[in-house]
């Protein structure tokens, strides 16, 4: 019988992220969840830590403060973080792959300039949506290109 290969082959980088974010979750992360869990509050040292890591603007380019990396080291992230802590996975992912993700897609270079060094260095972002007919619903939403100048950070 042939054995399943896994549908993604991680290079040595990836790995080394991967195991470096693997290392941080257990030994930085797990020993105060219980604590975080019962309190309703995330550790703002721990937050303060994910900025030093780059774990919060993983695909910024370099040129803004972020680590240069790619949509897939940051769903590496995501998945080493929620096997310790599904809140901490949160706010690294809605960092990640809606904020920033939405700024590297749409966002001028004046609105990079602006944005991306206070979110690759101290800044949560926030994602919020809303459109007639799709609700809160991000996939049902209509394509109509627009620019950023009117939302929040």
């Amino acid at each position: 019988m042939p054995t399943a290969l896994p549908l993604t082959a991680l290079d040595d980088e990836e790995r080394m992220f991967q195991a470096a974010v693997r290392q941080f979750a257990h030994d930085q992360i797990a020993p105060h969840v219980r604590q975080m869990d019962e309190a309703g509050l995330f550790r703002k040292d721990l937050l303060a830590q994910f900025f030093e890591l780059g774990l919060m603007a993983i695909e910024v380019p370099e040129e803004y403060g972020g680590q240069g990396g790619s949509f897939f080291q940051a769903v590496l992230a995501v998945e080493e973080l929620a096997a310790v802590d599904p809140s901490a996975a949160v706010i690294v992912d809605v960092q990640n792959t809606l904020v920033l993700n939405a700024l590297l897609r749409w966002a001028n270079d004046d609105q990079k300039r602006r944005y991306f060094p206070r979110l690759a260095s101290n800044t949560v972002g926030a994602y919020a949506l809303s459109e007639a007919g799709a609700g809160s619903d991000a996939f049902a939403l209509a394509h109509r290109p627009q620019t950023l100048d009117h939302q929040c950070v």
